[in-house]
Formats: C-alpha cells, sequence, structure tokens
C-alpha cells in the first residue's frame, strides 16, 4: 500500500508517492517485461487543482535494466497506468483539461482559463499542446459538402462537411477546382456532393468525382434570384413610390426630366449630383470605369454605380424616418401653438399629463420649425427601397402583412416589369415547394425571353447547370450544414483575433466539433 504524505502549508499541495509493486513492467522500447531494478528516480507530475491550490504529484518510480540484449535501451522507466505518460510533466487529466482549453479558447484565452484553474501555462505551450493533437481518422463521406469562406480579407478558404454526420472534415485556403479534384481522387467513394452555384466547385467536382452526383444548393439558387430581382427593382426605381397609400400617391410622380433638374438642397445630394454629372461626362466620352475612377480618385465600384444611375437621386443616401414617440401628440402641439403656448418646458410638462415619456429636448426641437414660421413637420412614409421590393417579391404570400400585401399590389399594378418578375418568382418558389422540377426548362425559356437583363443573365447561369439545379429542387440534399459550420469557422477566428493559420484554424475547427460530439449526451448536472 502506498503512502502519500500532502504538504498544505504553501499555495502548492504537494502529493509525495512511490510505487511499491515489485511486479515486472514492460520496457517502453522493445515490450520485453522486465523486474530487474537499476535504481529509483522522482517524477515531479502536475494534476488538476484542489480547492484554489495546484496539485504537484512527488513519484518515485523505478529504473529498470531491459533483459533483451537486442534492445537499444538498457533502462527504462516504469510507467503507472492512469497517472504517468512518457516524456509528459502532467497526469493524463490535467493533460484533458490543457488539451480541451486549446481547442476551445485557442492560445491567449485556454492560458487564461487554465490560470483560473490554478494551471500556469503560456499560450504557446497551449497552442503546442493543442497541435499534437491528432485529427481523428477521416472517413470518406457519402454525401460531401463543398463551400467557401472569406479567410483574410481577399483570401478565400474552402471547407468539406460529412452531410450525413454534420461534422468537418477538412478546410485550406483557396478554392480552385484542382485543390478539390485532388481530394477526391485521394478519398474515392463520394456519391453526392453539395454546393453552391461555383463555376469552380463545379469543375472540380466534375474532375475528381465524375461519378458523383452534383446537388446544386436550395439556399444559394434562391439567394442568386433575390439578388437579380432586386437589380430589377433598383432599375424601375421611379415606380417604387406608387407603393405608397393613395392619400401620398395623389401627387402624380415625377418625370425623369424634372427628376434630373431638381435642385439639390442638401450637401449630400450637391456632391452627389456633382459626381453624378462628371462621371457621366467622362464615360460618355469613351472613357473607362478605371481611367475615370483614376481621374476622379474614386473606387472603380462607385464610378460603375453613378454611371448606371439614370439621375443623381438614385445615387443619394435617404435613410428612412425612424417613428418617433411623439408622433401621436403632434396635433396637440399644433394645437396649443396655435393658441399662443410657444414655451416648450411648459408643453413638455403638458405632454407628460398625457402619457408622453420622451425628453424635453424632442419637444423643443419638435416644435423649432414653427418658430421659424414653417410647419410643424409630419411623419411621412418613404418609398420603398430597391432591397425592401424585392424582399416583399420573394416572401411567401401567407408571410407578408396587410400593409405590406397594399403596397405590393399597387406597386405591380403599376409596373408591368415587377409584375412579370413576381409571377415568375411564385412559379420558381412553388417548384422548391413542391419538389417538382418538371416545370425548370419552360422556366428558364421564360425567363430567357422575359426583355429582364438579370433574369435573362440568371437564366444562362442556370441553363448551365441544370443538371445540378434539378437535382437541388427535387431532393432533399442542401448545403445547411455547410452554411452552420462556415458561421462556426468564424466563431473560432474570431476567437484567434483574425490571426490563426490555417493549419490552427483546421485543428480547431474539426477538433472541436467532436468535442461537442462526444459531451453533447452527457448530462450537465449530476443526478438526484
Amino acid at each position: 500500500m502506498s503512502v502519500f504524505s500532502v504538504d498544505g502549508s504553501g499555495p502548492v499541495v504537494v502529493v509525495r508517492a512511490r510505487t511499491r509493486s515489485l511486479a515486472p513492467a514492460p520496457c517502453t522500447g522493445c515490450g520485453t517485461p522486465s523486474g530487474w531494478c537499476h535504481s529509483r528516480y522522482v517524477r515531479r507530475l502536475g494534476d488538476t487543482s484542489l480547492g484554489d491550490r495546484a496539485v504537484l504529484i512527488e513519484l518515485s518510480v523505478r529504473r529498470l535494466y531491459c533483459e533483451n540484449a537486442a534492445c537499444e535501451k538498457v533502462t527504462f522507466a516504469e510507467q503507472v497506468p492512469g497517472l504517468t505518460v512518457r516524456y509528459q510533466r502532467r497526469t493524463p487529466l490535467l493533460q484533458q483539461v490543457v488539451e480541451a482549453a486549446g481547442v476551445l479558447l485557442a492560445g491567449r484565452g485556454g492560458a487564461r482559463m487554465l490560470s483560473v484553474l490554478n494551471v500556469t501555462l503560456s499560450r504557446c505551450t497551449v497552442l503546442s499542446q493543442l497541435m499534437r493533437m491528432p485529427l481523428p481518422t477521416l472517413v470518406t463521406p457519402r454525401v460531401l459538402g463543398v463551400d467557401d469562406f472569406a479567410l483574410y480579407s481577399d483570401t478565400y478558404g474552402t471547407l468539406l462537411v460529412d452531410a450525413t454526420t454534420r461534422l468537418p472534415l477538412t478546410l485550406w485556403e483557396g478554392r480552385d477546382a484542382e485543390q478539390l479534384s485532388r481530394w477526391l481522387r485521394e478519398h474515392p467513394g463520394v456519391e453526392i456532393v453539395c454546393r453552391d452555384g461555383s463555376l469552380t466547385y463545379r469543375q472540380g467536382i466534375a474532375v475528381g468525382a465524375p461519378e458523383a452526383m452534383q446537388v446544386s444548393d436550395r439556399f444559394h439558387l434562391w439567394q442568386g434570384l433575390s439578388r437579380r430581382v432586386q437589380d430589377i427593382a433598383a432599375a424601375h426605381r421611379s415606380c417604387l413610390p406608387t407603393a405608397l397609400l393613395p392619400t401620398e400617391e395623389a401627387d402624380p410622380a415625377p418625370d425623369e426630366e424634372a427628376t434630373e433638374n431638381a435642385a439639390a438642397d442638401t450637401r449630400a445630394e450637391q456632391h452627389a449630383k456633382r459626381l453624378f454629372q462628371a462621371v457621366h461626362t467622362l464615360t460618355g466620352s469613351g472613357r473607362s470605369y478605371s481611367a475615370v475612377a483614376r481621374e476622379l480618385g474614386l473606387d472603380r465600384r462607385t464610378v460603375g454605380k453613378y454611371a448606371r444611375a439614370r439621375n443623381w437621386q438614385e445615387v443619394v443616401r435617404r435613410p428612412p424616418r425612424k417613428p418617433s414617440t411623439l408622433d401621436p401628440y403632434r396635433d396637440y402641439l399644433q394645437q396649443r401653438w396655435d393658441q399662443g403656448e410657444h414655451n416648450a418646458m411648459i408643453l413638455h410638462q403638458e405632454l407628460r399629463t398625457k402619457g408622453y415619456l420622451g425628453h424635453y429636448q424632442r419637444v423643443k426641437m419638435a416644435i423649432a420649425p414653427l418658430r421659424r414660421g414653417l410647419p410643424l413637420d409630419q411623419p411621412r412614409e418613404r418609398p420603398p427601397s430597391p432591397r425592401e421590393t424585392a424582399c416583399w417579391i420573394t416572401s411567401h404570400p401567407d408571410h407578408r402583412g396587410l400593409h405590406v400585401t397594399h403596397r405590393l399590389h399597387r406597386l405591380l399594378d403599376h409596373c408591368p416589369e415587377l409584375k412579370h418578375t413576381h409571377d415568375l418568382v411564385r412559379r420558381f418558389a412553388a417548384m422548391l415547394a413542391n419538389r417538382d422540377a418538371a416545370p425548370l426548362p419552360a422556366w428558364l425559356d421564360e425567363l430567357s425571353h422575359s426583355g429582364l437583363p438579370p433574369l435573362a443573365g440568371i437564366a444562362g447561369a442556370l441553363r448551365e447547370d441544370q443538371h445540378a439545379v434539378t437535382q437541388g429542387i427535387s431532393t432533399t440534399y442542401n448545403s445547411g450544414v455547410n452554411e452552420g459550420r462556415i458561421t462556426d469557422v468564424k466563431l473560432q477566428k474570431r476567437l484567434m483575433a483574425g490571426r490563426a493559420g490555417v493549419p490552427l484554424l483546421r485543428h480547431r475547427v474539426v477538433l472541436i466539433a467532436h468535442l461537442r460530439r462526444r459531451y453533447a449526451g452527457r448530462p450537465t448536472t449530476a443526478p438526484r
């Protein structure tokens, strides 16, 4: 029976012990059992903390001769199962804690968490222990998910996920077809591959696994169509004010010439008008977008935005007016002003008796136009933005509110292009809901002949990938698990402040998923 000595006088609890067994121990080099003792030596092992104190185990073990003459080792130290590991100064239990901290929190965060547990390690040591952990054995999945993610500013990476087990397999820097095809050739047996509409991944899968069925993800199909709808709404921006309530649409919408000659009141509008005129003057003379951008000191995308706009009003940012808690009391303010009460403090006190909970400054700012002889600023509804219009068109009719439904009907009645777009979108939504890809060829033909360039463009892209699109519509396979894992990749990048290299990021993404799976079924509290 072993004798333990505990010294609790200092900040560290020291446990002194020695092995008493005389049984032969296997050689660490050849495995031959030996009981021929050479000497003893003391091993110092760190263990998990006891209360608020660190624990150090001073264990005296035997050093034995190896009785195998052919073995390279002359002597070896006996190992205590569950307590010692070769070349390690931590017990297996403490090593598991260190590895878990590294997997979950990376270097600096893991070191801080371990310091709370009275384990002093540097962040470099935590990362070193993390990178020593072997990755799980990779089993070729039957259903593979492929997607890209932003690694650095202009650098992207590729993530592979087992769509059946929902666990990440690996990731690497870049999203070229050669890397994907090489991985598929090294891991034969993939039958189904879920991806987005990327031409690069399509080519890589066709070369690396030509027998695999490619599935274009439903979410990316719908997302691509929604962006084209937004482009169409932006091209018909002049029609969007017709979606307002009848009281607001009584005034006729200004024509394009009147809009172009409208005065620019604010500095932002004046700046937009000057840039619009400068960009159109230079592009009208045959200059390229890049040349115009260099001359005006603008980004090329900004030049393209101004060049595609039909008038300067399209590029002015007009944030919608947010509802105010003072809106229900504006009529009362106008009434009291007409009665001769011009003191903002008194008006604020009167409004508080009527239930107004806002600040005095809001009342003071509300009656400021009245002091200048201007009418009281009344809340008014702004026309929907192209993005908002696209959201109306792509949302399910049952999910639209009554107000949105009325506004959308007025807009579609006024603009036949948007109405035609709405009809085509609802037909594609019906294909997705019913998982019926039979109407797809006729629907693509209608897109091509719709007379709307955004829809004609997406029709050509979908027709090139029609087989994968058909599988995405008619089967249950999708890239939902890929998107979830990419969200986890972004979280791990943020924990490491975006400075992690690809090997470290791969280790953490793969190991943390398996660690969560391992502890997912365990109870969080002790049974009563």
